[in-house]
């Protein structure tokens, strides 16, 4: 399951018969775990698969990036704090996402996690069925992502790439619209 959310943009891409992944350089400056490996369609990748984040030099940020944002805000900040910074009911996530295997977060945010000890009840609800979550959890990951680094600073990005089709498309094919 974990693994159908990343391929179904990409089963979408090979439906439409838009073209293959561009290569896109690496920067020196983002660990191993972030820097971006190549392009699909304004999604960015690291070199093993895994969605990361792109930041250009003027600030512009990539399309799931601010989509992340706007998607944390609506459904993840009441719990984990503005900004992925943590809160009174849950903890950071803009850290954990750096060093987080990715689908360990999916699979968290997928089928929630409950964790009790002695001293303390922690519960992450499943969000499996939610597609205002499931629908953008990538854009969610890069956008905690970026935060983690220090890439992203506080606030909305204020320049953005355009969504491209692809993306419109996947994010309509989950929707169902």
């Amino acid at each position: 399951m974990t693994r159908m959310i990343r391929a179904l943009p990409l089963a979408i891409l090979a439906v439409s018969g838009i073209p293959a992944a561009t290569a896109v350089a690496q920067t020196d400056t983002a660990p191993d775990n972030v820097a971006v490996g190549y392009e699909e369609d304004g999604r960015y990748y690291t070199e093993d698969g895994v969605p990361t984040y792109n930041i250009a030099e003027d600030g512009t940020v990539d399309w799931l990036t601010y989509s992340g944002f706007r998607r944390y805000h609506s459904e993840c900040h009441v719990c984990h704090g503005p900004e992925g910074e943590g809160g009174s009911y849950a903890p950071a996530l803009k850290g954990p996402a750096v060093t987080m295997d990715y689908y360990d977060f999916v699979d968290v945010v997928t089928n929630g996690r409950e964790r009790v000890s002695a001293s303390q009840q922690s519960v992450m609800p499943a969000f499996g069925t939610n597609p205002n979550v499931m629908c953008y959890l990538d854009d969610i990951y890069t956008y905690l992502k970026a935060r983690g680094t220090g890439a992203l600073p506080r606030g909305r990005p204020p320049k953005k790439e355009d969504k491209s089709d692809a993306i419109r498309e996947a994010e309509n094919a989950c929707l169902g619209t």
